[in-house]
């Protein structure tokens, strides 16, 4: 297998009701951090890893997308679009995209609302090397809180501020996909419910630990986190 990433598959077709009222008139996908809609940092990300064909999944206000990304030309990719519905969720966008535009063996496939600093070649090397229908970057979960420490006459002996739990392992929305991926993908509804059981359960599902960034925007409070926590070097 040729172990080249070429092709990325994102889907940016969520309504993100729990940003309301900024995604009124736009895709979540297209909510800025640090002056940059979220796919435009994932776009600057592939490219930095030599992936340059990209599908992106539509649905929700899709012009806002289409409008400001094109065909990708401005931005240095070859873009392509794949309209879905919000109702067929992930597996309904995910299938129809790759469907219509991929023939890769190996690719990308994500979520339009994560921004990361993953190392493609070291993820599909992995890929690679454990031998799965399909392998998910894996990230240890972020307390939501604060934690306080106790010592044993109840004092209280320190504060950390939103540590990692690493001893819980969380889904980053970011995947490689086998073409075989096609036969597991449904007709509607959400791959995490239903694809990816399947493969756990044939035990065709890999999980990739990544220690590097990983943000996700899912509500007004992780936007405002993200301005904070992005790296400069991303």
């Amino acid at each position: 297998m040729n172990a080249h990433i070429t092709t990325a598959v994102i889907l940016a077709g969520g309504a993100g009701f729990r940003l309301r009222p900024l995604t009124n008139d736009l895709p979540k996908a297209m909510m800025e951090v640090q002056g940059r809609p979220l796919l435009e940092w994932i776009i600057n990300w592939l490219k930095r890893n030599s992936v340059y064909t990209i599908i992106i999944g539509v649905a929700y206000h899709k012009e806002a997308i289409i409008d400001y990304f094109g065909n990708g030309k401005e931005f240095d990719v070859n873009i392509n679009y794949s309209e879905h519905t919000v109702e067929g969720g992930t597996g309904e966008g995910f299938r129809l995209a790759i469907q219509r535009y991929v023939d890769d063996s190996l690719f990308i496939a994500m979520n339009g609302d994560e921004i990361t600093n993953i190392n493609v070649h070291d993820f599909c090397d992995f890929h690679v090397n454990n031998g799965g229908v399909a392998t998910i970057a894996l990230s240890y979960l972020r307390s939501p809180f604060g934690t306080v420490e106790v010592n044993n006459r109840n004092d209280i002996v320190s504060f950390i501020e939103k540590p990692l739990l690493k001893e819980y392992l969380v889904s980053m929305g970011v995947y490689l996909f086998q073409d075989r991926i096609r036969e597991y993908l449904p007709s509607r509804g959400n791959i995490e419910s239903t694809t990816f059981l399947r493969l756990a359960a044939e035990r065709k599902l890999k999980g990739y630990l990544h220690k590097g960034f990983w943000g996700t925007v899912n509500t007004l409070k992780d936007l405002q986190e993200l301005q904070t926590r992005m790296p400069e070097s991303l």
